[in-house]
Order: C-alpha cells, then structure tokens, then sequence
C-alpha cells in the first residue's frame, strides 16, 4: 500500500507522515522545492517535487499511489496578497482531487479545519450537521476552507470516494510555522502575554488527530464529515495549565475584545505597509467572540481517535519548543 500526503513538512502533515511510516505504509510526500523539510528529515519517505497549483506535478505524484491524504493547506491569520489562500486551498485542493479522480485514488482523506463547522446562535458546542455559511467565516483562511470543503463535498456526491476530517485545535511536537496556536505557546513561554481576551478552543494532540486520519481512511464514511477533537477549554484555562507545565505565571487581566478590536484594525493596516505579519492579528481578534467549543462524539463512536489530555499535549509542545529553540 502506498499513500501520498500533501502538506508532510507542516504541523499536522508531518504528523500524517509519521503515523504512516510507523503503520507500515509505503509513504511519499509531496513538496515544493522550497519547503522546510525539517519535518521529514528523519523520516523513510519518498519525495516528490510539485505544487497544488501544478496539476501536472499532481498527476505525477498520485502515480502508484492507493491513498491520498490531502491535509496542504495556506495557514495563517494574515497575507499581504489574500489571494494565496484562494489559489492553495480553493483551486488547489480541486487541482489534487480532479487529478486522484483522473488516476483512480481508492479512497482520500481530506484535512479541512474546525472553523469550517458552524456553531449553535444559542451557545453550545458545534457538531458536523450544525448549519453554517460563507458569511459566518471571519477572515480569509475560513473562507477559502470553507469554499474547499464546499467542493469537496460535491465531488463525493459524484461518486469520488472521500472523507472529510476537521481538527480542532492541534498542538504537540513538529510545529516548526508554528501555528497561530503554537505561537500562542511560544508567546506564553517567552512571557510576552500580559493580558488576554477570554476565548474558547478544543485542544486535541496532533498526534491523536494524525491517527484520527489514519483511522478516517479505514472506517470513515464517504462523504462525511468527523470532527478530530478532544477537550473543550476556556482560553484561561489553557494558560493555567501552561503556567503549571512552564512555572511562568498566567495572564491576570482579561481585556474586553471591543477594546482590543481598534488596536488590531491598526496593525492590520501597519502589516500591509510594511508586509510584515501583525502583533495583533485581526482576524484573530474578530474570531475571540466566539467560543469555539465543539462535540468531537461522532469521531468518538465511529473512528475511534484516541483522546490524550490536553496537559499531556501542551506538555509535549512546551517541550518540543524548548527542545528547538523556540522559547
């Protein structure tokens, strides 16, 4: 059996990878020739020069190949040319699928993300069949995620043998961006953080959510959707915990977001001065106003993801960011 999984040299990807390679699989991964590869450096697996938005390179990677995991994705909170999010994740992933459609892939998993799934105008936690639309996506990285899964979701219903899977909040080792959420952590371990706005997340293990792919390609049903989570957390709990793992004290003051909300609108227009990214990402603040707690039952019942606490997580991604220098 051989697997081609895009996005390896990322946070989650490289998880993908390295859940395969201890299953037995025969992987290969692809890569643009400017990739970091620190992910893949210690990793049996066979790379492939292409890009999504080549679908001849495509082609030439799905060769061979029984199983994809499409989990490359733009991921940020920010870009100075927001197009890029459009041209990766939207025209991208239909590139990759019409090409595994073109060679005959068995079966696809494809990594969409939480803030693709709706939440309850009531309050609550959301779940795979909780409505949503384009306009309740904040910022370009939703709705570019958004639109993909959109069309993911019609090419299932043509008969292209595909799972979707959204992660929640990932953190654990290999986060060499990192993430929006693994700068959090290097940010509190810097102690950069001396207030915070109150927020929601579910924290999952990225390793957890790599075998959430692996299962998602063994017993997932086509066409649908399964969210890899594991704890929901208030934002002050996350760094409560990392104030025991760390000894660093938590953030006191808790700022309102509409106080907050003017300040990030400056650095907004600041970084598309200059093209650096901002202290303050807007859309990071526009998304606080929600809290993103979310039922990870159905991936539960029907995959069985495993459900490491989220202190061991975040334990391991303090260690990992020490380990590497990053704090």
């Amino acid at each position: 059996m051989k697997a081609l999984v895009t996005g390896a040299t990322g946070f989650v990807g490289g998880a993908v990878a390295r859940a395969l390679v201890r299953a037995g699989v025969d992987v290969r991964v692809l890569a643009r020739p400017d990739a970091d590869l620190r992910n893949l450096e210690v990793l049996p697996v066979e790379r492939v020069a292409g890009d999504l938005r080549d679908p001849a390179s495509l082609r030439t990677a799905l060769s061979d190949c029984q199983h994809l995991y499409h989990v490359a994705a733009h991921y940020a909170l920010w870009a100075k040319d927001p197009s890029i999010f459009y041209d990766v994740n939207v025209e991208g992933t239909k590139n990759l699928l019409e090409a595994a459609r073109a060679v005959g892939t068995e079966r696809i998993v494809y990594c969409s993300t939480i803030g693709a799934i709706g939440l309850p105008s009531g309050g609550g936690p959301g779940t795979e069949e909780t409505p949503v639309s384009l306009a309740q996506m904040a910022g370009h990285y939703k709705r570019s995620k958004y639109l993909a899964e959109q069309e993911v979701l019609r090419l299932a219903k043509e008969g292209l043998p595909v799972v979707i899977v959204n992660p929640s909040a990932p953190v654990g080792e290999g986060d060499v961006k990192p993430t929006p959420t693994g700068q959090m952590i290097v940010e509190f371990m810097k102690g950069r953080m001396p207030a915070y706005i109150e927020t929601g997340m579910n924290i999952v293990d990225v390793d957890d959510v790599a075998q959430g792919h692996l299962l998602a390609m063994q017993k997932g049903r086509i066409g649908e959707r399964y969210i890899l989570g594991c704890k929901n957390l208030l934002l002050r709990e996350v760094f409560e915990i990392l104030s025991t793992l760390t000894g660093i004290k938590a953030p006191a003051l808790k700022l309102p977001r509409l106080a907050v909300l003017p300040l990030a609108y400056a650095n907004y227009w600041l970084a598309n001065l200059t093209g650096r990214p901002p202290r303050i990402p807007l859309e990071g603040v526009k998304m606080a106003k929600y809290t993103m707690h979310y039922d990870c039952s159905k991936a539960i019942r029907e995959l069985g993801i495993p459900q490491t606490p989220p202190e061991v997580a975040l334990g391991k991604a303090v260690r990992w960011f020490r380990a590497y220098g990053y704090a």
